[in-house]
């Protein structure tokens, strides 16, 4: 059963239509019982961190998602999906992350900049070579390929080694990351048409 995660934010329907175009059927679940029978999750995200972890610990989602997650469930974070896999955020400074994945959450300072940096960017993959299970998220996809982005922060990683893909915006930062069991990227999936379809695709069958 594939999982996607309600905790009352986040595109839950553009991501259960991508996966139904793929033949796909996903259960849109807030039931800490159903999360548990998961054997893969998607975390679609939008809105604020802070905001995002209190849904999950309202729910009691908090702790069966890391439970998942050390157990080896395939996870797909998108977005503020992505943001809550690591220990804080400056978005909501004092709130802990998921933290599975050791780094900040930081806020686009440049000041040439427009905030949120909205809409369509590069995203350069790294090692495509596809030479082991991380790159097969990007399978089929060339590098600098576009994908629809919306977000005000961006992730910092300790480990550069978790990093997938990096995109420009003032900064080079981290849109996609791998570790072990977990993928996750910042830009809208659900939102990149035919690109993100394609890694949809991917995630669900590369595990």
């Amino acid at each position: 059963m594939i999982a996607v995660v309600d905790y009352g934010m986040g595109n839950l329907k553009s991501v259960q239509n991508a996966a139904l175009v793929l033949g796909k059927r996903v259960v849109v679940t807030d039931s800490k019982a159903t999360l548990k029978k998961a054997k893969k999750i998607i975390f679609p995200g939008v809105g604020h961190f802070g905001q995002a972890i209190y849904e999950l610990k309202k729910r009691s989602l908090f702790a069966v998602l890391k439970g998942k997650i050390k157990e080896g469930v395939p996870f797909l974070g998108i977005c503020v999906g992505m943001q809550v896999l690591f220990s804080q955020s400056q978005e909501a400074k004092g709130v802990k992350g998921l933290d599975v994945i050791k780094g900040e959450i930081k806020k686009f300072k440049a000041k040439d900049l427009i905030i949120p940096h909205m809409g369509w960017n590069q995203v350069r993959i790294r090692d495509c070579g596809l030479r082991n299970k991380r790159n097969l998220l990007f399978k089929g996809l060339a590098d600098r390929s576009f994908f629809y982005f919306v977000h005000s922060y961006y992730c910092v990683p300790k480990d550069s080694r978790v990093v997938l893909s990096t995109t420009g915006y003032g900064v080079e930062f981290a849109s996609s990351i791998h570790k072990d069991n977990i993928w996750a990227v910042q830009f809208h999936a659900e939102k990149s048409q035919k690109s993100g379809l394609k890694l949809f695709n991917n995630f669900l069958e590369l595990c």
